[in-house]
């Protein structure tokens, strides 16, 4: 596992031990990063990334141009990685951690923004049972993304698209078994989910 693009690219990241994690893959992280790069939202961007695991997603951001991540995770083997690849890339002062369900830390999470763009990539059942939503739910109700902020959802492409309460889901793309879902803020009377077309921020 490594860094796709940016200061840090072709950087070695450690994985947890075990499989209490799930790393997003280089190919999705890569072209996730693509999206983001080619929209300029990362550029001085302040970034939530939770179920954090290896720190990835977060650190992939920091490289590419984000000023600053905030990084939630519960599990104790995925936090021993995390802060370690923190260390290694030198990025103590651009990423704060916060050891912790993200479930019940919403106020705490959302205290450390508005966050520019949201990274959630939590273990997929979690999803399919509603749990990780209801945690985003509770962060994104705390106040945690700025207005014009993005959220990207990492899910199983085997599960339809969610809805997030207050957003509106711009596109979902698949690669292989994974999908990502990108949403941003309802305005009143728009729909919750636009036509696909171009652009998942169109």
């Amino acid at each position: 596992m490594r860094i796709t693009g940016g200061i840090h690219r072709s950087r070695a990241l450690r994985a947890p031990r075990g499989n209490v994690t799930r790393p997003t893959s280089d190919r999705v992280r890569e072209a996730l990063f693509g999206i983001l790069g080619s929209l300029d939202v990362l550029n001085g961007a302040r970034v939530l990334d939770l179920y954090a695991g290896s720190g990835a997603l977060a650190l992939e951001a920091l490289s590419r141009g984000a000023a600053h991540a905030v990084l939630v995770e519960s599990s104790r083997e995925a936090l021993l990685a995390l802060r370690a690849n923190v260390v290694a890339l030198n990025l103590e002062e651009h990423a704060s951690i916060i050891a912790g369900d993200a479930s019940v830390l919403g106020r705490r999470i959302a205290e450390q923004g508005p966050f520019d763009l949201v990274l959630a990539d939590p273990p997929w059942a979690l999803v399919e049972q509603g749990v990780a939503l209801r945690a985003l739910s509770r962060v994104l109700d705390a106040g945690a993304l700025h207005p014009a902020g993005r959220v990207v959802l990492e899910h199983s492409a085997r599960t339809g698209p969610p809805d997030l309460p207050g957003l509106f889901r711009t596109e979902t793309r698949r690669y292989g078994d994974t999908a990502l879902t990108f949403y941003k803020p309802a305005i009143l009377g728009a729909p919750r989910t636009e036509p696909a077309a171009g652009s998942p921020f169109d």
